[in-house]
């Protein structure tokens, strides 16, 4: 998912439509086939037993096959002329469907799909649509504010690690969730980022946890995709918050819990819609409530009330009774940047751009 990380802040918030503001859907014509006869291909930016991102999507692409679709999926592939070279490739073996899963196919995504009308293309996470291509993403932050509650009961040294791929609205919202939920059970919680400019770059990511460590953090959160800052938790005695998915044995007494990803629902229902004819380019920003994101389970030795308390946050999330970024919320440098009785809405969310009280540093640019 490597971006245009000096552009990207700019790009969304002067160039890119909202998921909510995108243009009217445009839909497909065409006689309906079963799912059976669909061939659908996946892009991945790295590896699929990376156990972060993309062994997520690919456990999609798993369930679809348990459903008798024919699948292909390419791994590791770079963003830019590799990616671009990719998708036409399957386009030109006559895919269905192509699901590209990282933000930074997007523009070889546009490119690409405009010499196959006929082609369906999903882009993840992104914000540019055409005729037929559609955009889709999870509420990400919902799992991260759990997360971060577990985190804020757990710390002692009320100092929180959080390794951050990417300064992209997408990061800086997760981030920024994450250390509401742990203020909400800790007040005094500090929550420090280190930015290491890579979705999966194990050596990368086991330095950042190291400095972070270093730095007085006892429990190290990662949005980025391998295990390696887990396995340094493990080794340091410290806690960790995983990501993606989850695999307890790698580091059973650090790993706390991790926001996870089910993007099969969303998979299934693409891959049907076009075997229907119903497809349409309208984007989905899904959540919990549609089954598309989840927290995996609390570690048992997490004191039960903290346990009782996530479930009912949850609980508030699955009925819609909870909402998120609502005020009043300082930025920090103590400006007020959500007023008290008003919450954030989608547009704000999908254009986020500053750092929450208690959230040390800047967003690099």
């Amino acid at each position: 998912m490597v971006i245009g990380v000096l552009l990207i802040l700019t790009l969304v918030l002067s160039a890119c439509q909202p998921i909510g503001d995108v243009p009217a859907a445009e839909g497909q014509t065409g006689a309906a086939k079963s799912i059976e006869s669909m061939k659908v291909a996946f892009v991945y930016v790295g590896p699929v037993g990376d156990l972060g991102w993309s062994y997520a999507h690919d456990q999609g692409r798993l369930a679809l096959e348990e459903l008798g679709v024919e699948t292909a999926y390419s791994e590791l592939v770079a963003e830019g002329p590799d990616a671009a070279r990719v998708l036409q490739s399957y386009a030109s073996q006559g895919y269905d469907l192509i699901f590209a899963t990282s933000f930074g196919y997007m523009d070889s995504v546009i490119e690409v799909a405009a010499g196959f009308p006929d082609v369906k293309f999903e882009h993840a996470t992104g914000y540019k649509t055409a005729a037929n291509v559609g955009i889709y993403d999870g509420r990400g932050y919902q799992g991260w504010y759990l997360a971060g509650m577990v985190a804020g009961a757990m710390t002692q040294s009320n100092v929180i690690g959080y390794i951050a791929p990417y300064p992209i609205p997408e990061v800086v919202r997760n981030l920024n969730a994450f250390a509401l939920g742990a203020q909400s059970i800790n007040p005094l919680v500090e929550v420090r980022p280190v930015w290491i400019f890579a979705w999966f770059d194990p050596p990368a990511e086991r330095e950042a946890a190291q400095a972070l460590i270093d730095a007085g953090a006892d429990v190290v959160a990662r949005e980025s995709d391998s295990v390696e800052p887990d396995k340094l938790a493990q080794e340091q005695g410290v806690y960790a918050i995983g990501y993606n998915a989850v695999s307890p044995d790698i580091a059973p007494q650090a790993l706390l819990t991790a926001p996870i990803w089910n993007w099969h629902v969303i998979y299934e229902k693409k891959v049907r819609d076009v075997a229907a004819g119903t497809w349409t380019n309208e984007p989905v920003w899904w959540g919990m409530a549609e089954g598309v994101l989840d927290l995996a389970p609390v570690a048992e030795f997490v004191p039960a009330v903290i346990q009782i308390a996530v479930e009912e946050v949850k609980a508030a999330i699955l009925d819609g009774s909870f909402q998120f970024f609502c005020g009043p919320i300082n930025d920090n440098t103590g400006a007020e940047r959500v007023a008290a009785g008003e919450c954030m809405d989608d547009p704000a969310l999908l254009s986020f751009d500053w750092l929450v009280a208690g959230v040390t540093g800047t967003i690099p640019q």
